[in-house]
């Protein structure tokens, strides 16, 4: 009976896990999947709300400020007055206190404004600086997604090469033993069966690293694997070179550092006009423990102007370290502008380059199949040698390798085209 439980929950477990090994999996359901799930984009989306609560706090200058104090002071000896007859106490040896105060800046010639004005653009800045990080995810699941497919096709192809090899190695030991052959015929094919062996080995560990890649994109089990869609593909237009105006329009990160540009001036601004006067108005209420006066609460309205005049020259290496920083961001902008240009261009010649490739690979594998057909039919005839054979059987699989090859290098290559130009 026990055997019996055990062997239940063996099968069903093992219905399971085939289940989740086989489970289709589509390039859509890996992008969901990796915005869902991806650790580094649920990293960079704490940038967000980070700026927001920056922002908030920007403003709130532009709310009075109420503050709140009480105590108990104790006294070696009362405050007194002199008079003729001797002295006089004014107040209590031991007294509390309390008060209440709202303050709140009428104006300070744009400060208050600049700060918020700052906080708003980086949190666009932020905004716009997820939106490129889940552009770049997506590029990285689709890179390693095509991986995938494309280490599948070169496998089948050494599966390929590697059962040709097999069957003209069993001819050739045929031959041998018949006295019509050398056995270096049998050894040179066995030679090459390892080696191409070697090589499926090789292709399989690239495929098995892509899952692991795509696996930790998408946020699930490094053990998972699935039935990926073969007829998946991107768009293939591959659109023509725009303007250098125009070339860089959508992308999220020149916006990102376009609005960190603005918070900048923004700073500067900020840290201009720290020596201009600001406004100000106060109403108080302090109460005073005391016995010996008629009033003991004060209440008070105050209208006034403060200005720093000196604080160390702080406010003065303040000012230059904006106006620095700046510039900096100014030539980081220009940077992100000359390197997202490079990656359109990079990207478009990689994908006009690959489209050629598969034709003329196309045509390669037709005529290496022919090619190994005479080949094989020579030796069979004792026409050829095995050395002609092992070639041409090589030269199916490297033809074979350089289609698939092209054909994901060419949608990789559209893929990066069109995250270079902002439309992922």
């Amino acid at each position: 009976m026990n055997f019996l439980h055990a062997s239940l929950v063996t099968a069903i477990y093992l219905a399971l896990a085939g289940n989740a090994f086989c489970a289709p999996l589509s390039l859509h359901d890996c992008l969901q999947k990796a915005h869902d799930n991806n650790p580094a984009l649920k990293s960079a989306a704490w940038d967000s709300r980070i700026a927001q609560d920056g922002g908030r706090l920007a403003t709130v200058a532009s709310y009075p400020r109420i503050d709140a104090q009480a105590g108990y002071t104790m006294q070696l000896h009362p405050q007194a007055i002199k008079s003729a007859g001797g002295t006089t106490e004014t107040q209590e040896p031991n007294f509390a206190f309390a008060g209440l105060a709202a303050s709140y800046t009428l104006y300070d010639f744009g400060r208050r404004t600049a700060r918020i004005q700052q906080a708003d653009a980086y949190t666009e800045a932020a905004s716009q600086s997820f939106l490129f990080s889940t552009g770049d995810m997506a590029l990285q699941v689709i890179e390693a997604y095509f991986r995938i497919l494309e280490t599948d096709k070169l496998i089948q192809a050494a599966d390929e090469e590697i059962a040709q090899i097999a069957e003209h190695r069993r001819v050739a030991q045929v031959l041998f033993e018949e006295g019509v052959v050398t056995r270096n015929d049998v050894l040179q094919a066995e030679v090459r069966l390892a080696s191409a062996r070697q090589k499926q080995l090789t292709v399989s560990n690239r495929r098995e690293n892509a899952w692991l890649l795509l696996n930790f994109l998408i946020g699930s089990e490094p053990t998972f694997r699935g039935e990926l869609d073969e007829a998946t593909t991107l768009d293939s237009t591959v659109k023509p070179a725009a303007g250098a105006s125009d070339i860089t329009v959508n992308r999220h990160d020149i916006k990102a550092q376009k609005q960190i540009l603005d918070a900048r001036d923004f700073e500067v601004r900020e840290n201009r006009e720290n020596y201009i006067p600001e406004i100000y108005t106060r109403l108080g209420m302090d109460v005073v423990q005391n016995d010996k006066v008629r009033e003991q609460a004060i209440f008070s309205a105050t209208l006034g102007i403060r200005i720093n005049l000196f604080d160390g020259y702080a406010a003065q290496a303040a000012h230059e370290k904006a106006v620095k920083q700046r510039s900096k961001q100014l030539d980081t902008l220009r940077l992100t502008e000359q390197r997202a240009r490079l990656e359109i261009t990079t990207a478009r010649n990689d994908a006009s380059v690959a489209k050629e490739r598969i034709s003329a690979s196309e045509a390669a594998i037709r005529q290496s199949e022919e090619n190994l057909r005479i080949n094989k039919e020579r030796y069979q005839e004792r026409v050829g040698i095995a050395s002609e054979v092992l070639d041409a059987q090589t030269l199916v699989t490297q033809t074979k390798t350089d289609y698939y090859r092209a054909l994901y290098d060419y949608q990789t290559a559209v893929a990066r085209l069109q995250n270079a130009l902002g439309e992922m």
